[in-house]
């Protein structure tokens, strides 16, 4: 779980979408990284394969410039600059049509022994013809895997039509569903926290633990992807992938090692035990929200309704930019034990974090002029800043009698690892050509979330609630804070602004 810094295999690293955004902002940079790194062999190659009609100077030139927008300039040398630019090459193919694929055919000739990457940067209706030409012009090899990006499909049906495609011409073994969130580094610390430290794991249970909180929240809107994310929204984009798999990692029983098939056994298991959100219960467990105009980092920002290009006049979009969900896990582990999720668009900050709050002291043996015992809290921050901080109670130094407060021990990964931690995409990448799939999800994890979160957006569909607004901004709806209210509990925003 580690990052490996020994050359990998030699490969060929096919990106399809290679003109694409993911491409160009992330595949790239971060296999250029790994080069940096000395984890790539120098016969290794990368090919780019798209429709747009592109000479391979021409795709270069694009590599190169994306490359110096996103490195960081530090990280650009001229000896690695130089062997990585001339790896790349590229083929204009059609995944819809026969054009290009002889020439796809012609490049990888002579190469069948070596690891061969096929990465589908592609919308999701695209994996399945792209795996089909793949097998009809013979260049799937016994050491090919194939790396699907989500979303896998835009409900249960589709996402099981998809992996019945791709799996008709690929071995589950070597098809690699991607979720980035995976790869971060802090994601898998939560995995050392809990199973290499003994002061944890007794107490990760609904004895010990009042709530969990998980949120991932974004500054961004739509950007341009108004289309796509208007037959989307919150759940399908954020809640389906990311935020269920944070919620495994969190909820899972101890694997029995650290092994491919292990971890993702524990994963799905807590997918099983998910508590049902249907029609009888989605008004307490769940909200849907919109932004509207407002101002976010100190700039005024337009409502979803304008940055969608919703047409005046139009029937207004009823899509959801922001969702916060009350999830109980039916196990003898989480018992009673709220799992409280949000993410959303337009939040007042970019932050992913995990909030674990203990239990109150069932006592106080402490005068009341002490000051209030506050539960604790244990904080894995994601993103920005990763960090992992426990906050206790202690004594306020001085004289004059016992005085409590609030203090943490902070585990700033920047100030203890003094060095750079790559992007996950990184790991994620190299993942995929050593053949380990422990980050990457299985096709029936893939499918009981989406069995799980289909179930939700089928409750909607039925009362037919309208989203509620909430001002670019602000942390959402005040029907999230209701909900959470509701319980006694609060949404744990101070952490989230001040780190």
């Amino acid at each position: 779980m580690t990052s490996h810094t020994a050359p990998v295999e030699t490969f060929d690293y096919l990106v399809f979408g290679g003109t694409g955004d993911l491409a160009l902002r992330k595949l790239l940079p971060a296999l250029y990284l790994r080069d940096k790194a000395g984890q790539i062999t120098p016969e290794s190659r990368i090919l780019g394969v798209s429709r747009s009609q592109l000479s391979p100077a021409d795709y270069k030139a694009k590599a190169e410039e994306a490359l110096r927008r996103h490195l960081h300039k530090d990280d650009i040398d001229e000896t690695t600059w130089g062997r990585f630019i001339d790896r790349i090459d590229y083929v204009a193919a059609d995944a819809t049509a026969t054009n290009g694929w002889d020439q796809l055919q012609e490049r990888l000739g002579g190469r069948d022994e070596i690891v061969r990457v096929f990465y589908l940067a592609t919308s999701p209706e695209l994996f399945g013809p792209i795996s089909e030409r793949l097998q009809a012009f013979g260049l799937v090899t016994p050491k090919s895997r194939v790396v699907l990006e989500k979303p896998i499909g835009h409900d249960l049906e589709s996402a099981r039509q998809i992996n019945d495609e791709v799996g008709s011409v690929f071995a589950e073994e070597q098809i690699y569903r991607i979720d980035h969130y995976l790869g971060k580094e802090t994601v898998q610390n939560l995995l050392a926290l809990r199973f290499a430290n003994s002061l944890f794991e007794p107490v990760w249970d609904a004895g010990h633990v009042d709530h969990v909180q998980i949120t991932v929240a974004e500054t961004v809107g739509v950007e341009g992807r108004g289309g796509y994310y208007d037959t989307s929204g919150a759940l399908r984009d954020m809640v389906q992938n990311h935020l269920m798999q944070l919620l495994c990692l969190v909820g899972m029983e101890p694997p029995v090692s650290l092994d491919q098939e292990s971890v993702r056994d524990e994963k799905i298991k807590v997918l099983r035990s998910l508590k049902p959100i249907g029609p009888e219960n989605v008004a307490g467990c769940t909200v849907r929200g919109q932004y509207r105009a407002g101002a976010v980092e100190g700039a005024a920002v337009g409502a979803y309704a304008e940055e969608a290009g919703t047409a005046p006049g139009a029937k207004p979009s009823n899509t959801e930019t922001f969702v916060a969900l009350k999830v109980e896990i039916e196990n003898w582990r989480w018992s009673g034990v709220p799992f409280y999720l949000r993410t959303g668009k337009r939040m007042p900050a970019k932050v992913s974090e995990i909030v674990i709050q203990f239990r109150q002291v069932p006592h106080s043996i402490f005068p009341k002029t002490a000051g209030e015992i506050t539960p604790n809290l244990l904080i894995v921050r994601l993103q920005p800043d990763e960090s992992i901080r426990l906050n206790l109670m202690a004594k306020d130094p001085g004289p004059g009698g016992m005085r409590l407060r609030e203090a943490s021990l902070n585990l700033s990964f920047a100030e203890t690892f003094k060095f750079r931690f790559p992007d996950a995409y990184e790991r994620l990448l190299m993942d995929v050509v050593r053949g380990n799939p422990t980050l990457f999800m299985r096709r029936d994890e893939v499918e009981a979330a989406w069995r799980w979160t289909e179930s939700i957006l089928d409750a909607w569909e039925a009362r037919g609630d309208s989203v509620k607004p909430y001002i670019a901004g602000t942390w959402g709806p005040s029907q999230s804070v209701a909900m959470i209210e509701r319980d006694g509990r609060t949404w744990h925003d101070d952490a989230m602004s001040n780190g």
